[in-house]
């Protein structure tokens, strides 16, 4: 049996773990599911107005939604990593700031599958190695607190 080289994936089909862009919740609105399925048909078609137009929204819309993420935020890293990598570009390593680290932690991110090239889910795991940090963290920063104990 011959043994055949394992190949690296492309890099459109490794997309990094994002957290939505919060919003006000709207059944016709950029849904947390509804961004997760567009940065996977951006992973996969390469074309901001197909991706937006395969999840029910306008190209129009699909940059607003870019707009209202901050730059700083997993959403516009995972949009900006995803076009990079399409376009093959170096994209960045970059690590969760601590604003997220608590929604990454008990909710976690969304991991986008890829298979072959194509889309195939997106789903959303509480991340453990994330809210150990994060505990971690709030330790750290209570222990800089001289806080009085509590008295029953």
């Amino acid at each position: 049996m011959k043994h055949r080289p394992h190949s690296r994936w492309p890099a459109y089909a490794r997309v990094p773990p994002f957290l939505p862009v919060p919003l006000r919740a709207r059944r016709d609105g950029w849904t947390p599911a509804r961004q997760a399925r567009f940065i996977g048909m951006l992973a996969q078609t390469g074309c901001v107005a197909a991706a937006a137009r395969d999840v029910g929204m306008s190209r129009v819309a699909a940059y607003r939604l870019r707009r209202a993420a901050s730059e700083g935020s997993s959403f516009a890293r995972a949009w900006n990593t995803v076009l990079a990598a399409r376009d093959g570009r170096e994209t960045l390593k970059w690590k969760v700031t601590p604003d997220e680290m608590g929604e990454w932690a008990m909710l976690g991110p969304f991991h986008i599958t890829m298979r072959r090239g194509r889309f195939v889910r997106a789903r959303r795991k509480p991340n453990n190695t994330a809210l150990l940090r994060w505990l971690a963290q709030l330790d750290r920063s209570s222990a800089t607190d001289t806080l009085e104990p509590l008295e029953w």
